[in-house]
C-alpha cells in the first residue's frame, strides 16, 4: 500500500530507540516523519503543523498519551 503523497507522520515518544525504529519503518514506505522525544514539544509541534498522523506513546514520564 502506498501512503497518500506527502502525508506526514509525528512520532512523540520519550525512548529514542522507539522513535528511530518507527522513523525507518515508516520512511521506507515513503511517509515524511517528524520526531518529538518530549511530549509537550510534540504537542506544540503538532498545534504549529498538524500533522496527517499522530503515533503517540502512552506512558511517559511527564504526561501520559490519553
Amino acid at each position: 500500500m502506498t501512503p497518500p503523497q506527502n502525508a506526514e507522520v509525528l512520532i512523540i515518544d520519550d525512548v529514542p530507540a522507539n522513535l528511530d525504529l518507527l522513523s525507518s519503518m515508516l520512511t521506507r514506505r515513503g511517509y515524511t516523519i517528524r520526531t518529538a522525544i518530549d511530549p509537550r514539544l510534540g504537542l506544540m509541534s503538532a498545534q504549529v503543523a498538524p500533522p496527517d498522523l499522530i503515533l503517540l506513546d502512552i506512558s511517559m514520564p511527564e504526561m501520559n498519551g490519553y
